[in-house]
């Protein structure tokens, strides 16, 4: 199949689901860290949450207040940080 019809076929299949004819075949959700609870379970402040991940101050903000997510290698530190605090102090020790 060309890419063309596959384009065409998924955006069909886009259509359908969206209108409700269709169920789609598969699902998936990402689950946004909740970076304000996160430093809180560390126990840090902002500005050294900032500095360890190598970010500034404004970002951790914007992420705490939901203005932005963390996206990309943040978001997977993150998400490895909130299964094992360890690897913070790791990194702030750095």
């Amino acid at each position: 199949m060309s890419i063309f019809k596959d384009l065409k076929a998924s955006l069909t299949e886009a259509v359908e689901i969206e209108k409700g004819r269709k169920e789609p075949s598969k699902t998936c959700r990402f689950e946004v860290a909740d970076v304000k609870a996160i430093r809180a379970k560390l126990n840090v402040s902002q500005a050294e949450f900032a500095e360890a991940l190598g970010t500034s101050l404004d970002t951790v903000k914007s992420w705490e207040s939901k203005r932005r997510n963390p996206t990309g290698i943040s978001a997977k530190v993150l998400d490895t940080i909130e299964d094992n605090p360890e690897v913070y102090y790791e990194i702030a020790s750095h």
